[in-house]
This record gives structure tokens, C-alpha cells and sequence, in this order.
């Protein structure tokens, strides 16, 4: 089941990004440990595209590898 937009707004606030606004319903999420930066378009209730899943999956794993 793909999650919605403000769940994964949720996931990675909850992971220590910091969120940019930018133009429209995108958002600009960076973090400190990480080169890459995630855009999410789309309103909260709106369902997360599955590469925008994925994105966001990636990123929290690469986090974790980090921290360990």
C-alpha cells in the first residue's frame, strides 16, 4: 500500500532532515549527514509516488548504515 505524502514528510523529519520550501506543494529535504537532497511535490493527503517511496527508503537506509 503506498504511504501518503505526509507520511513520509513525517519519516523524514523524524530522521533529522531540514525541509526548504520551494515553489507549489515542493519541498527541498536535505540532511546534514547526507550529499543528496529528497524533493517531495504533492499535497499531504495526496498518495507518495513509488519513486518518491523509494527515495525516501533509500536515504533513511543510507542513514542508518551511517550510524552504525
Amino acid at each position: 500500500m503506498t504511504k501518503k505524502i505526509r507520511e513520509l514528510k513525517s519519516l523524514l523529519k523524524k530522521a533529522g532532515f531540514t525541509v526548504q520550501p520551494a515553489k507549489g506543494s515542493h519541498s527541498k529535504w536535505t540532511h546534514p549527514k547526507l550529499s543528496q537532497s529528497i524533493i517531495i511535490a504533492g499535497k499531504d493527503g495526496s498518495d507518495a509516488r513509488s519513486y518518491l517511496e523509494k527515495q525516501v527508503m533509500d536515504a533513511l537506509k543510507k542513514l542508518n548504515q551511517e550510524d552504525n
